[in-house]
């Protein structure tokens, strides 16, 4: 079995490779398993349900959510089907202490393949279609923030500034240190 040449950490606000849209895998094999569960390791110790492969700097469409109801790791995962919407605001692992309300579908059909390479559709609801959702925008580059209307968008540019000096003057080497920025 490969394994990774690093260990995984989160990616902040500011790093080029939250917004690069993230390139499909072939399957899911021996790396892709190791990947899916160091991601799940920084995602838990981090305190978050999601995690998406962009925001542990690998350019790989890989996500992993847990919304208490045990790890779904997805590769390729794609929304085939919305059902209704609500407003909810949300945080993001790679902008912590950051805050947006975002309209996102309520139910959502997902395909993507699981941890067996099997190719799958799911329906997700509630808080696992949420995280699956605001994941799935992690790989097409898309932040949270992006979902600000311009004036919340000028009030959190400040906060944005100082989030991004922050986190670059602490240089975070180990996933479990990101709650001291909080």
């Amino acid at each position: 079995m490969s394994t990774l040449p690093i260990k995984l950490k989160i990616h902040y606000y500011g790093d080029a490779v939250l917004r690069r849209r993230s390139r499909p895998v072939e399957g899911v094999g021996p790396q892709e398993m190791q990947i899916f569960s160091q991601m799940e390791e920084v995602m838990r110790c981090a305190g978050g349900v999601g995690l998406a492969a962009p925001q542990v700097g690998l350019n790989k469409q890989l996500v992993i959510v847990d919304v208490g109801e045990g790890p779904v790791a997805l590769a390729n995962p794609r929304i085939l089907k919305k059902w209704g919407s609500a407003v909810v605001e949300e945080g993001c692992l790679s902008l912590p202490g950051i805050y947006v309300k975002v309209r996102r579908a309520r139910k959502i059909k997902v395909m993507g393949l699981n941890e067996k390479n099997e190719k799958i559709v799911m329906v997700a609801m509630d808080l696992l279609a949420r995280a699956l959702q605001h994941e799935i925008d992690h790989l097409r580059g898309r932040l949270i923030f992006d979902y600000a209307n311009f004036f919340q968008k000028m009030r959190l540019k400040k906060r944005l500034k100082d989030l991004k000096a922050r986190l670059h003057a602490l240089c975070l080497p180990d996933c479990c240190r990101q709650a001291a920025t909080k």
